[in-house]
């Protein structure tokens, strides 16, 4: 039976159910997985271990309206991604058991509950008494003791107690047997669990004690609790916890390997049904599970790759990691990247759709434990997709330079490819460094990274000093023009490739720098800025409000341009930008790429702008024109004629029809047709005033445009998007996926201007609004006090600062005046409660005639500042029965290191030479600050910096009064 059909008694499923049944019964809450996305911890690329979302417990933070707040005991099994950053196991993946970019942490908590005795039970009761796994083949570890440090003896003895024999309790250093969360932080000793893989001989297992923490690979590291007792301090001594906390963690694919008697992770039901499904796409033989030199075709190796892979990408798109060029969505390209070339390589299959076709395999396996991946399995699927076609554009050709370099390197007997191939290689052709590094050692050779540093530095500062060259961009004056039309072997630029999607192979027919006409790039000083003239082109020129392309012009492995900027002059299209390397001259033959990356979120917008003016004209009526759009990347803008602004029911309608529109997944048709034909199809859009080429491009969205031109008077032509325009555009509505819009506002008379996104960029500000939802909720369910006071006012100026859907900000701001007004509420009812029971005291004090003053420290309060100058104001009054009493009030406030006090002189102390200033002036050296009032006034108000001595300055206030005599 091979390995992909076994069928287990413990099947992964079970597994984790049975770990999260167990603690379940034993009180633990639930907390089901945080995202591998830890978008609220700026130090994290990716969450990689199950404490991560207890940060905030272990450190003390935790919001007290919050339910974490209240939980004293979870359990989980947490999604972990450890690639990239310090936590980086991408380059181990493939190569042996146990390495994974992706993986699951059971782990069970208590927060200031339970420690170290029934940590240490659940742990024996649950591996050998559930899981039923042979105490022989178990070994424990505990803290030795270091750095002043006594051994954790306690440890030691609680594993006696359950039944560990003492030859299997090891002692273990620092490094191994202490946890630190970081420099500071909740800290203490800890004590893993190990398991012995070999199979026992005559019977008996050995005794494997010397080869724990060994990285030996049959005696591994299953469980580790951590035993949170301590603090580090600032100044790296450790203080003990007041609440002592148990954060434990477990390798899910570790655990199942070993309940289904497996070596290696990878021979477990947890990727089998993934290597089945790879199997069966690329018809490769079965997986056998060998490494290294076993593995001599190196399939196996790759199995293991592109399944890991796709594990990683899929929970870590679910979850908002979106590939790009940045931080952890750069981490998620390489490793598609690195999992395509394998696929490529070694399953010898093409590549473009290929991670999407297994994305399938992994929801039905894991969807039910995160139903995130089920929920988003479309998305996964169209950005996989989206990315491996684009890597796809450029790997062979990658390849076959990578080929060309490890050559060059073997002819000159050197066994290093050269740091300037290394970074060419990644910033030509999208090769991660990481990949070429994977492929250089497949050829016996090394990289040298300080060298492909230096590369990467020196191309850093080609690229600035063409930043500064940027305001004044390459441009053809009337001269330059008149000097082109007397050069008959430059012709005007057939740029009808432009709508295309593919690379072409164009000639140099012209370069052009500081005003004058070259033959070469050579002469062209480095790092500045040129222009190129080619015969064809599939670069977009900036017009009709869509930006211009990006890319480069190369011929592999030799030269490259980066082009920056795209403008078209009177058929001649310019295409601007620098040298990277080599040398280019007039009737070289290049390869003209356009940046698909940034290509495709501008057809995004530009079929979303017809969309959103079809979906206007639909809600606002058919005198709504268009006078003006942009389309970028990043958004769209779009300008129309309209009396007033819209209501939200109105942008709301706009949106939903633009929706509509967009998930009918509609054919988007263009047409090049003769201006007057064209200008007689019933409902076609135009902008006023604009100036259109004869034949014209008419783009419409649903119907094929012969169809128009075959029945041009159709009323259904109303109901459909049709517009002249020359820009580029998606094949079907559905790849727009999403348009929200983001602004509405008026930019002159009669002229409104709505600023919306498609794509990833409308998903991000989805889910943005969303969390920020959550956000606004949670503060709305906190405690009234100072704490939710100062929440509201934070989400206050986030919410005006954040860039989400209009709609979603009207409602966000809806729903945070509600609990702004019920805050203010509350903070009028405590003041007044505040008041009044200030004059309670105050009141009750003087029922005994005698006393003629009051000196007294007050509870603090938020309000306690306003309630003393409310008291003093009422005691000083015309009206007051007490107006002949003496009154000194303090309140102090430690954390904030506050004193807040007033004081009142009557007429009869007044009489023996006191005064509010006076009496403040005795009180304030001691308290700190300053005290207001006019010399000679009866009152005085004043704050303190020195709350840790309000008692000393009450008992000053107290002794001055008392030595005048009255």
């Amino acid at each position: 039976m091979s390995l992909v059909e076994e069928k287990h008694e413990w099947s992964a499923a079970r597994v984790r159910q049975t770990f999260l049944d167990y603690f379940k019964e034993r009180g633990h809450t639930f907390v089901p997985s945080s995202s591998v996305v830890p978008l609220s911890d700026p130090t994290l690329l990716f969450t990689n271990a199950g404490m991560n979302q207890y940060k905030s417990i272990f450190q003390g933070t935790v919001d007290p309206s919050s339910d974490f707040a209240q939980l004293k005991r979870a359990a989980n099994s947490q999604k972990c991604i450890r690639a990239g950053g310090k936590h980086n196991d991408l380059d181990d993946v493939g190569k042996d058991s146990y390495h994974h970019t992706f993986f699951e942490m059971l782990g069970n908590w208590s927060f200031g509950d339970y420690f170290k005795k029934e940590a240490i039970g659940f742990t024996w009761e649950l591996l050998t008494g559930v899981y039923g796994i042979d105490p022989q083949r178990l070994y424990v570890t505990y803290f030795e003791g270091a750095d002043g440090l006594e051994p954790d003896l306690e440890a030691k003895e609680l594993w006696k107690s359950v039944g560990v024999p003492e030859d299997h309790i090891l002692p273990g250093d620092m490094k191994d047997n202490f946890w630190e969360m970081g420099d500071q932080g909740p800290c203490g000793p800890c004590s893993e669990v190990h398991y012995d893989l070999r199979e026992p001989e005559g019977g008996k297992y050995r005794n494997v004690a010397s080869l724990v923490n060994m990285d030996d690979p049959e005696v591994i590291e299953i469980w580790n609790n951590v035993f949170m007792q301590y603090n580090r301090e600032p100044d790296r001594s450790l203080r003990p916890l007041p609440n002592k906390h148990i954060d434990t963690g477990m390798g899910y694919e570790r655990l199942v390997s070993v309940l289904q008697h497996k070596k290696s992770n990878y021979d477990t039901d947890v990727f089998t049904p993934l290597f089945k499904k790879i199997q069966d796409i690329t018809g490769a033989r079965e997986y056998r599970g060998k490494f290294g030199a076993e593995d001599p075709d190196g399939i196996d190796t790759a199995y293991r790759v592109v399944a890991d892979h796709v594990r990683m990408m899929s929970f870590a798109i679910a979850d908002g990691g979106v590939p790009n060029n940045v931080g952890r969505g750069y981490v998620v390209r390489r490793v598609l990247r690195r999992g395509a070339r394998y696929a490529r390589k070694y399953f010898e299959t093409d590549i473009g759709d290929f991670f999407s076709k297994i994305v399938p395999t992994l929801v039905e396996q894991m969807g039910d434990m995160f139903p995130e991946i089920k929920k988003k399995q479309q998305d996964i699927i169209e950005i996989l997709d989206e990315e491996e076609k684009a890597f796809a554009k450029s790997l062979d050709r990658g390849e076959v330079i990578f080929e060309k370099y490890a050559q060059k390197a073997k002819v000159k007997g050197s066994d290093a490819l050269p740091g300037d191939d290394v970074w060419r290689l990644y910033d030509t052709y999208g090769f991660p460094v990481d990949l070429t590094k994977l492929m250089a050692e497949e050829r016996g050779l090394k990289i040298d990274d300080k060298e492909v540093e230096d590369a990467q530095e020196k191309a850093r500062e080609a690229s600035k000093g063409d930043k500064k060259a940027a305001g004044a961009l390459v441009k053809f004056d009337v001269h330059d023009l008149g000097a082109l039309e007397n050069m008959p072997d430059v012709p005007k630029t057939d740029d009808s490739a432009k709508y295309g999607r593919e690379n072409i192979t164009s000639v140099i027919k012209a370069i052009y720098h500081n005003k004058k006409f070259l033959k070469s790039t050579k002469e062209v000083p480095e790092g500045e800025q040129f222009g190129v003239l080619l015969d064809r082109t599939n670069f977009y020129a900036e017009q009709g409000g869509q930006e211009y392309d990006t890319g480069k012009l190369l011929v592999d492995g030799e030269a490259e341009i980066s082009i920056d900027n795209v403008q078209v002059y009177a058929g001649y299209v310019l295409h601007t930008g620098y040298l990277k390397y080599g040398e280019l001259s007039v009737g070289s033959e290049v390869i003209a790429e356009f940046d698909e990356l940034r290509r495709h979120p501008i057809r995004n917008n530009h079929t979303g702008t017809h969309v959103l003016n079809y979906a206007l004209r639909e809600v606002l009526g058919n005198e709504v024109d268009q006078k003006g759009s942009l389309v970028a990347p990043e958004k769209l803008r779009f300008d129309f004629s309209h009396k007033a602004g819209l209501s939200d029911a109105e942008l709301d309608k706009v949106e939903s029809i633009s929706s509509k529109y967009i998930k009918e997944d509609a054919q988007v048709y263009a047409k090049d047709v003769p201006l007057a034909s064209a200008k007689e199809i019933r409902g076609v859009r135009a902008v006023f005033g604009e100036t259109y080429p004869d034949p014209v491009r008419v783009v419409s969205v649903g119907v094929p445009v012969e169809e128009l031109l075959a029945d041009v008077k159709n009323e259904k032509w109303e109901k459909l998007s049709i517009e002249f325009c020359g820009g580029t555009h998606v094949l079907k509505t559905g790849e727009i996926k999403e348009l929200v819009i983001l602004e509405e506002s008026g930019i002159a008379k009669g002229i409104r201007r709505i600023v919306a996104v498609t794509g990833q960029e409308a998903y991000s500000v989805q889910r943005l609004a969303a969390e920020f939802q959550e956000r606004v909720e949670a503060m709305g369910k906190m405690p009234f006090g100072p704490q939710k006071e100062a929440e509201a006012k934070k989400i206050g100026v986030d919410l005006n600062n954040l860039t989400i859907s209009a709609l979603a900000k009207a409602k966000l701001r809806d729903q945070f005046a509600k609990i702004q007004k019920s805050i203010l509420d509350e903070q009028k009812a405590a003041a007044k409660a505040d008041n009044k029971r200030v004059m309670d005291e105050v009141n009750k004090f003087f029922e005994d005639d005698t006393k003629k003053f009051m000196v007294k420290k007050l509870d603090w309060s938020s309000n306690v500042n306003k309630a003393i100058s409310e008291a003093i104001k009422t005691i000083s009054g015309p009206k007051s029965a007490l107006k002949d009493r003496s009154l000194y009030l303090f309140s102090a406030s430690p954390e904030e290191g506050k004193v807040v006090h007033g004081c009142y002189v009557s007429e009869p102390f007044k009489n023996a030479g006191a005064d509010g200033p006076k009496w403040a002036s005795a009180v304030t050296p001691i308290i700190g600050g300053k005290a207001g009032g006019k010399p000679g006034a009866p009152t005085a108000i004043g704050q303190g910096t020195n709350a840790d001595k309000v008692d000393e300055g009450v008992e000053e206030a107290r002794k001055w009064i008392e030595g005048l005599k009255v």
